[in-house]
């Protein structure tokens, strides 16, 4: 039997502030919230499917030197949206890792933009063809390094 992986959930420090960077980067909408004693999530999807739930129920900020998540991965359709994602992101003053695009590995056409998210959660949106950008680290990885 094979699985399919469903959404996404992420701990996030300020609910409201989350919901705009998801919404505004990622073109996702907000689908509801729940507001409870303490704690609150909001689901954002598209219309008919279930993206991201993002729960206030945590500090401080993504841990990158343990053990679990290493970075959340977006396929973008082609090389204009990831041109288009990254213009947003300069435009909303969003810190890249590379400077910008950056091929997977050397010589590839695969690629992306890597950045975080305003609770440190590191995220890359690529495409598998068509780019040309430098690899910042030669033949290793790119999003292994950042």
């Amino acid at each position: 039997m094979a699985f399919q992986t469903g959404h996404i959930g992420l701990n996030v420090t300020e609910l409201d502030r989350s919901i705009d960077f998801y919404c505004q980067i990622f073109g996702l909408t907000l689908n509801g919230r729940t507001d409870g004693d303490g704690w609150s999530y909001a689901r954002l999807g598209t219309s008919d499917t279930l993206v991201l739930t993002l729960w206030r129920q945590s500090s401080g900020r993504f841990a990158t030197d343990r053990p679990g998540l290493h970075h959340l991965s977006f396929e973008a359709p082609g090389v204009p949206e990831l041109e288009a994602v990254l213009a947003r992101l300069r435009e909303l003053n969003v810190p890249l890792h590379h400077d910008g695009l950056a091929a997977h590995r050397e010589g590839g056409e695969s690629g992306g933009v890597f950045f975080e998210d305003p609770d440190g959660t590191r995220l890359e949106i690529y495409v598998t063809k068509g780019l040309t950008a430098p690899a910042p680290h030669g033949e290793a990885p790119t999003c292994g390094f950042f």
